[in-house]
C-alpha cells in the first residue's frame, strides 16, 4: 500500500488529473446518479472554496510585514501589465466577433438570478464599498477585494509595530496555510473526478453541442490571447523570445487552474513556479494575489463575446468606435467582476446595455452562459492564473535586465 501511495505521489499532478478526468467522464456515461462519486466533487470545490480566502489573507499579511522594502517600481509595473492585458483581451474579442459573428438561441424565457449591475458607475461603487466591508464578512462570504484591502492595512500596521519574532510567527501561518491548499491541491484527481461525473451524468456528453461555436469563440480568443498577445507583450517588455517563459507557466499554472477553477486556490501553485524562477518572494507574494483578483483577462473576453452575441441576435449594428467604448467597459468591469455575485456573467447586462438591449434579453444571455459555464469559466482560470504568473516574472525580469543580471526560463 505504501508503495502505491508513493507512486501516486511521484507521478506527475496533471497525469493524475488527466486520470481523474477520464474516469469521470466514464463512470458519468456508465454509472450515472451515485451520490458517493458526485460528493467528492462537492467536497473538493468545498474546500478550496473555503480555504482560498484564508491563504490570501494571511499570505499578503506575511509578504507586507516582513518586506524588506524596494518593489514599488516592480509593482507598478505589474499593475500596469495587468490592466494592459484585460484591455488588450477585450480588444481580441472585439475583433473576432466582427470576424467571426455568432448569435445565440433565445427564447421567452428569463434566467432568475441576483440583481445585476446597471452600470460601469454601479460596479465602481460596489468595488468601492467591498473594499471597506467587514473584513470578518469578507472573509465568510469570499469577497476578495475586501481581504485584499484589510490584509494590505494589516500588513503595513504590522511591518511598523511588530517585532521580529511576531513578524516570523506570521511567516509561519501563512506557510502552514499554504501548505494545507496544497494537499487540498493533491485531492484534485478525486476532486475532479467527482465534478465532472456529475455534469456527463446529469447533462451527457452532448451538453455544449447547441452552442459548440459559441464556446469556440471564446477559447480561439483565449488561445490567440495566449499564444501571441501575452507573449507579444512580453517580448516587448523583455526584448528576448517570450515563448519558453509562456509555456512554461501556461504547463505549471494554466493546467491546474482549469481543473480546479480558482485563481485564489492556484496561488500556492503560482507561487512554487515564481520560486522556481528565482523572482523576489516580496514581490510574488503581494502580486500573486493581487493577481488573482483584477488580472482577469479572460472574464473580459467573455463580456466582450456575450455582449456582442446579443447584439447580432436582435439584430443591432455596433459600430467600431462603440466596440472600443465596450473594450473599455468590459475591461474596468472585469477587474471588478470579483465583488459582484455571478462574477463574469452577471457583467454581460451592463455591457448590452451600451448598445440598448433590455434586461429581458440580456438575462437570456447569462443563462446562456450558466450552460456553458463549465468549460467557459474553466478557460477563464486558467488564462487568468497563468496570466499573473507571466506578468509578476516579466515585471521582475526587466530589472534583471537592467542589473545585467543574466534571465533563465
Amino acid at each position: 500500500m505504501k508503495n502505491i501511495f508513493n507512486k501516486l505521489k511521484n507521478t506527475s499532478l496533471i497525469m493524475r488529473i488527466v486520470a481523474g478526468l477520464t474516469v469521470g467522464i466514464v463512470l458519468g456515461i456508465v454509472w450515472p446518479g451515485n451520490s458517493f462519486i458526485n460528493l467528492l466533487g462537492q467536497v473538493f470545490l468545498g474546500a478550496l472554496k473555503s480555504i482560498a480566502p484564508i491563504l490570501v489573507f494571511v499570505l499578503v499579511i506575511s509578504s507586507l510585514t516582513n518586506a524588506k522594502g524596494g518593489i514599488g517600481k516592480r509593482f507598478r509595473t505589474v499593475i500596469l501589465l495587468y490592466l494592459l492585458s484585460t484591455l488588450l483581451a477585450a480588444f481580441i474579442a472585439v475583433i473576432a466577433s466582427r470576424i467571426f459573428p455568432v448569435t445565440l438561441m433565445l427564447s421567452g424565457n428569463i434566467v432568475q438570478v441576483e440583481a445585476v449591475p446597471a452600470g460601469i458607475g454601479e460596479i465602481l461603487n460596489n468595488l468601492v464599498l467591498s473594499m471597506v466591508s467587514n473584513p470578518v464578512e469578507a472573509l465568510a462570504q469570499g469577497n476578495y477585494m475586501g481581504i485584499l484591502t484589510w490584509s494590505v492595512i494589516f500588513g503595513i500596521a504590522l511591518k511598523h509595530t511588530a517585532s521580529d519574532a511576531t513578524k516570523q510567527v506570521f511567516q509561519h501561518i501563512s506557510d502552514a496555510v499554504a501548505l494545507a491548499v496544497k494537499w487540498i491541491i493533491n485531492c484534485a484527481p478525486l476532486g475532479i473526478m467527482g465534478t465532472v461525473y456529475s455534469s456527463v451524468s446529469q447533462s451527457g456528453v452532448g451538453i455544449f453541442a447547441n452552442y459548440g461555436r459559441l464556446l469556440a469563440l471564446i477559447a480561439g480568443c483565449i488561445v490567440v490571447f495566449v499564444l501571441v498577445i501575452e507573449p507579444l507583450i512580453v517580448a516587448v517588455c523583455l526584448k528576448m523570445n517570450p515563448y519558453p517563459l509562456v509555456f512554461r507557466c501556461l504547463k505549471s499554472s494554466a493546467v491546474t487552474a482549469f481543473f480546479t477553477r480558482s485563481s485564489a486556490a492556484n496561488i500556492p501553485i503560482n507561487m512554487a513556479l515564481c520560486e522556481k524562477l528565482g523572482l523576489d518572494r516580496d514581490m510574488y507574494s503581494v502580486s500573486i494575489p493581487l493577481g488573482s483578483t483584477i488580472n482577469m483577462d479572460g472574464a473580459a473576453i467573455t463580456i466582450t463575446i456575450m455582449a456582442l452575441a446579443v447584439a447580432n441576435t436582435v439584430g443591432i449594428h455596433v459600430d467600431f468606435p462603440t466596440s472600443l467604448i465596450l473594450c473599455v467597459v468590459a475591461a474596468f468591469g472585469a477587474c471588478g467582476s470579483s465583488g459582484v455575485a455571478g462574477g463574469s456573467l452577471m457583467l454581460i447586462p451592463m455591457a448590452c446595455s451600451l448598445f440598448g438591449v433590455g434586461s429581458d434579453i440580456a438575462m437570456q444571455a447569462v443563462g446562456v452562459g450558466f450552460i456553458i459555464g463549465v468549460l467557459q469559466d474553466s478557460l477563464e482560470t486558467a488564462v487568468n492564473s497563468s496570466g499573473d504568473v507571466l506578468f509578476t516574472a516579466t515585471a521582475e525580469f526587466m530589472e534583471w535586465k537592467k542589473q545585467g543580471r543574466e534571465i533563465k526560463f
